[in-house]
């Protein structure tokens, strides 16, 4: 298990593990190595997000052999740029603050997340 923390200080959270999320794919919005995406912020799915990220050519809802598709509700780890873009675009997602990796506040800000606090 990790000792990471999430955005409120304190041990980060599950942010969902049906489906598999985090880019370990342990249910964690943790990051290391090789995630160039900074896959840190735990998102619960709209119709809007997932529009809005298939139209910049990352498309989450559609099932393929290694990925199930999300859909409303679902909760996933997010490119922290990602969601930033969304915010922008008003379509940010709700976050899950303590499933949120402390390494998010580098992209985004602590009261723009919180604004968008499931």
């Amino acid at each position: 298990m990790s000792d990471a923390m999430n955005v409120l200080g304190s041990k980060l959270e599950s942010c969902c593990t049906s489906p598999m999320t985090g880019f370990y794919r342990d249910g964690l919005c943790r990051t290391g190595g090789g995630d160039f995406g900074a896959h840190v912020v735990c998102a619960q799915m709209t119709d809007d997000f997932l529009a809005f990220t298939k139209a910049k050519g990352n498309d989450l809802s559609t099932p393929s052999s290694y990925f199930p598709g999300l859909k409303p509700g679902d909760c996933w780890c997010l490119c922290a740029s990602r969601w930033q873009e969304a915010m922008v675009a008003g379509v940010a997602p709700p976050v899950v603050l303590t499933a949120t990796h402390a390494s998010a506040l580098e992209y985004v800000s602590i009261d723009d997340l919180q604004q968008h606090a499931l």
